[in-house]
């Protein structure tokens, strides 16, 4: 019989590639969204029973849980994460599932000036408390970004990798490779138990040399714009970015800035047997929408 898993956040980066990936994987996929739309009519044309819940109500997860052997974690940068952290836990002991996977973030820290770095790092320690069986993934920065409100504007019109970084480096990664990644975990976790993973992508560089890559793949100049990260938080804020969004990215910058997310690794590779996406491959991957003008 075939594993059955519970993916919370279906819809969003990772979680859409997740349900898609274990699908594929052979895994019974149950898909926890906040409500119907096209997204999630999406995720049922895959083969997954979509299911309502909320991280912030525990008895939707104990509703979603049911029958679950293994379930995904993940929360966006948004208040409330050491809550719905507890309500996940809680509902997965009463449902007997037998093991989790969690998607922390890289910069999950007790000391950083970020809320959410330190909600994440507490979000582990929680887990661990639990005494459920799991695996903490720490991704890098995700590929992404670059499509993000509010960074594609400057990209598509100016040309522009706009980010507060200085000469700070990380290996950026696609969410398309975490899916298979946190598929593979779910289908084959037995080696991996109360490890904590980092998640990379193939290439440590800064962005000068990001916006380099960028420029070969999309056939148009693309130069890195670095500014103060008062500004670009400043910026970002008028734009309508949530102020708990802003805070939380004051202060990653400045760890990034610190080289908190600096290093590489090939888990992707060790997990799925295949690398993690290039910064080239991802644009041409989503050339139609870094590159609208010429996707045709």
């Amino acid at each position: 019989m075939s594993r059955k898993v519970l993916i919370t956040g279906a819809t969003g980066d990772t979680g859409r590639a997740a349900v898609a990936e274990s699908i594929k994987a052979g895994l019974t996929v149950r898909a926890m969204v906040r409500k119907v739309d096209e997204r999630s009519k999406a995720l049922e044309a895959l083969g997954a029973e979509v299911v309502i819940g909320d991280l912030q109500e525990i008895n939707t997860l104990s509703k979603a849980m049911e029958g679950v052997e293994a379930a995904y974690f993940v929360y966006p940068v948004a208040p409330g994460l050491v809550n719905a952290t507890v309500n996940f836990l809680q509902a997965a002991k009463e449902a007997g599932v037998s093991f989790i996977v969690n998607l922390s973030q890289r910069s999950a820290s007790r000391t950083s000036t970020s809320w959410s770095c330190r909600d994440t790092f507490i979000a582990e320690e929680v887990i661990k408390w639990s005494g459920i069986p799991f695996i903490n993934l720490r991704p890098t920065y995700f590929l992404q970004w670059l499509l993000y409100p509010w960074q594609l504007p400057f990209f598509v019109n100016e040309g522009k990798l706009r980010m507060p970084v200085g000469r700070g480096r990380h290996s950026p990664i696609a969410a398309e490779d975490q899916g298979r990644a946190i598929a593979a975990i779910l289908k084959n976790p037995d080696e991996l138990f109360g490890q904590t993973l980092d998640l990379s992508g193939p290439v440590e560089m800064d962005h000068e040399q990001m916006a380099a890559e960028l420029t070969a793949a999309l056939g148009r100049k693309i130069t890195f714009q670095d500014l103060p990260i008062d500004e670009y938080c400043a910026s970002i804020a008028a734009m309508g970015v949530p102020p708990y969004v802003v805070q939380h990215l004051g202060g990653a910058m400045a760890d990034y800035q610190n080289g908190v997310m600096s290093g590489a690794d090939n888990n992707i590779e060790k997990l799925t047997g295949q690398r993690s996406m290039t910064v080239g491959e991802f644009a041409l991957a989503h050339i139609d929408q870094l590159n609208p003008k010429r996707a045709s």
